[in-house]
């Protein structure tokens, strides 16, 4: 049904996924990206989420001592700048899982807690991969429907930068990978 060869029109690609749905549960929606150059990375926050319920904390006292105690129960870290030096205590355990907040990813605010919001909100940070040009995302699930998955993936590809796109594919987690021309 999908022709490997082929390069798909975006919402023929979106048609295409909803057709091919075999699975019996929502399927996540995959957008990989091969770019030109490594070292892409950067911040976007999508028109409607990627469906997947992001745990964050603001890092304080009370979360020190959890981490000490190995209870890493988030997905991503906000921080103050002045709350950084204390968070050093536990750089271990958060560095190696990639939770360890930093100005390049945008985790460290004066305002964390607006910050949270826009987490939870669908912001998710991307990069290439260290060996690969490759950027991988979760755009949504299949139950989103043509327009809301659209949205997100024009979104995606304005972050990343067209002129930095060698090509995309897209798939759900069932599905074999489908071409999109630009």
């Amino acid at each position: 049904m999908v022709d490997k060869t082929k390069k798909y029109a975006l919402s023929d690609a979106l048609d295409l996924i909803s057709k091919l749905k075999r699975a019996k549960f929502d399927e996540t929606v995959e957008l990989h990206i091969n770019t030109i150059e490594k070292g892409i990375s950067g911040n976007v926050t999508l028109p409607h989420g990627t469906g997947k319920k992001i745990r964050v904390a603001i890092a304080d006292d009370a979360l020190i001592s959890k981490v000490e105690k190995g209870k890493i129960d988030f997905d991503v870290l906000l921080s103050e700048p002045s709350f950084m030096p204390k968070l050093a205590k536990v750089a271990k355990f958060l560095g190696p899982r990639g939770l360890m907040p930093n100005p390049k990813s945008g985790t460290i605010s004066n305002d964390p807690k607006t910050l949270a919001k826009k987490y939870e909100g669908g912001h998710i940070s991307f990069k290439t991969e260290s060996k690969s040009p490759i950027i991988h995302f979760t755009v949504g699930k299949v139950s989103y429907g043509e327009k809301k998955l659209s949205d997100n993936i024009k979104t995606m590809l304005d972050a990343v930068k067209k002129e930095k796109i060698r090509n995309v594919t897209l798939k759900s987690t069932m599905s074999p990978g489908i071409k999109i021309q630009l």
